[in-house]
């Protein structure tokens, strides 16, 4: 079953000052779930020194990929000083926007849903892949629209009536 819960990317006193608390306290949950489902994909799909494209099948079913690449991107900020992420990760989590969440005790809430019970090595290949699946996924659809353009660009032409040339003399 697919959570289709929008992503609420304020904080939660921006929430409280526009009377959003609602929608940030069922997206935060959402992405604690999504966090936890990450965890147990890599858990589930990490065998023989080896990532399972599974993995990223799984939450991405559950999830989506604005939910997941959010909750990534929040992991990858806060691990910036980690050197097990990549720098290509780390420069794309800076693409994605995220706002900071001042909580009561801690400096930012967004760590509740910090993926963290998984080696920092295998968040960065399980980030890899996803990036990579979604990066195909747009490249097929890119080629699908085009061969359907192309399909009927073709058409057009072929339904006008060529000109007829004039035999030389």
């Amino acid at each position: 079953m697919k959570d289709n819960t929008a992503i609420y990317p304020y904080s939660a006193s921006y929430a409280r000052e526009h009377g959003e608390l609602d929608q940030y306290r069922v997206s935060y949950r959402a992405n604690i779930a999504c966090k936890e489902a990450i965890e147990q994909a890599i858990a589930a799909h990490y065998h023989d020194n080896r990532l399972g494209t599974e993995a990223v099948h799984q939450v991405l079913e559950q999830f989506g990929y604005d939910r997941m690449f959010y909750v990534l991107a929040v992991t990858v900020r806060q691990k910036d000083w980690d050197g097990r992420i990549s720098r290509d990760n780390k420069a794309w989590a800076k693409t994605i926007p995220v706002y900071e969440n001042p909580g009561s005790s801690v400096r930012d809430s967004n760590i509740y849903f910090v993926v963290d019970r998984s080696h920092p090595g295998l968040t960065d290949l399980f980030l890899t892949q996803a990036r990579r699946e979604y990066a195909q996924a747009q490249e097929k659809k890119t080629s699908v629209r085009d061969s359907l353009n192309r399909g009927s660009r073709q058409k057009a032409y072929s339904d006008k009536p060529k000109p007829h040339r004039q035999p030389e003399r």
